[in-house]
């Protein structure tokens, strides 16, 4: 259900780049204008497909709602990080949960982190053209659906586990690879955004499935809510590491280069973490494979 989701999301979101791009292209002469709309048009987007989960989603009665017309000023914000820490200190009782969570911390800035630096790389590093760039990143958008679903069906096989560390391995490679790419070969940089397109959505997409396994049912929404502020509240390391990098070294290879250093983290400590323990933990039923 993730790695269809996901390849829906990459579907939405490839036809709206492509669209953009067709409208950059256009008004060639208007730039500046045709990013405006562009931006226009992401928000309008977001509001039509909004429509679809209010319409469409089947509303739950809440359990243990927090707060109310009858709490306190400020009640809220206070309860809001008081469960935080609740869950926090919970969050001891599942050990495999926090090793896993400590993994996607690093390996997932990795892959925000490559994203972000494949455009300032391929137009700064490589000499590319923005339509170019732009043309890579359309690459990705729709090779990603086919990503994010093959991902899917090797995890029925092999279990989300093995899966995503395959995927990890190969960003690995992806970032060796583009390191060693020369100068305005647009080939190997087009057969790089297809190999960034295959494992992007499906390691986003499994580490969401294998999370799920490893959270107490019930409590998906606390956990959850954990799950986002990891992902945002350590944004800034892979950047800062390609930041300082570039600076130190005046060149973008290096840079690129040394966010091998995210994945390599977090491939230890997925490799330390038992995953059956930790559904077990969790008190989740074992699926066929894990």
């Amino acid at each position: 259900m993730s790695s269809r989701g996901w390849a829906l999301g990459y579907l939405g979101g490839g036809i709206l780049l492509a669209l953009n791009f067709v409208l950059l292209t256009v008004m060639s002469d208007h730039t500046e204008l045709a990013v405006r709309i562009s931006l226009l048009s992401a928000g309008v987007w977001w509001a039509v497909f909004t429509i679809i989960p209010v319409r469409g989603v089947r509303a739950r009665p809440p359990v243990n709602p927090v707060g109310g017309q009858s709490a306190e000023p400020g009640g809220l914000l206070q309860a809001s990080f008081g469960q935080l820490w609740v869950t926090l200190k919970d969050l001891r009782r599942y050990p495999v949960t926090l090793t896993f969570l400590v993994a996607y911390l690093f390996y997932n800035d990795g892959i925000q982190t490559v994203i972000y630096a494949a455009s300032v790389y391929g137009e700064k590093e490589l000499g590319f053209e923005k339509s170019t760039v732009l043309l890579a990143f359309l690459v990705v958008q729709f090779v990603g659906i086919g990503g994010a679903l093959l991902f899917g069906r090797l995890a029925r096989g092999r279990g989300a586990y093995r899966v995503i560390l395959v995927g990890l391995f190969v960003w690995l490679a992806v970032v060796v690879a583009g390191w060693l790419t020369p100068d305005e070969n647009l080939v190997l940089f087009l057969a790089l955004a297809i190999a960034i397109g295959v494992v992007l959505g499906g390691t986003q997409a499994l580490s969401r499935s294998f999370y799920s396994q490893l959270i107490p049912r019930g409590r998906e929404a606390e956990y959850f809510s954990l799950y986002q502020a990891c992902e945002r509240g350590t944004s800034w390391i892979g950047t800062l590491v390609f930041g300082l990098v570039h600076q130190w070294t005046d060149s973008y290879r290096p840079a690129l280069l040394a966010l091998m250093v995210l994945f390599v983290i977090g491939i230890g400590f997925l490799l330390r973490l038992d995953p059956r323990r930790g559904i077990e933990e969790a008190g989740n039923p074992l699926p066929r494979v894990v």
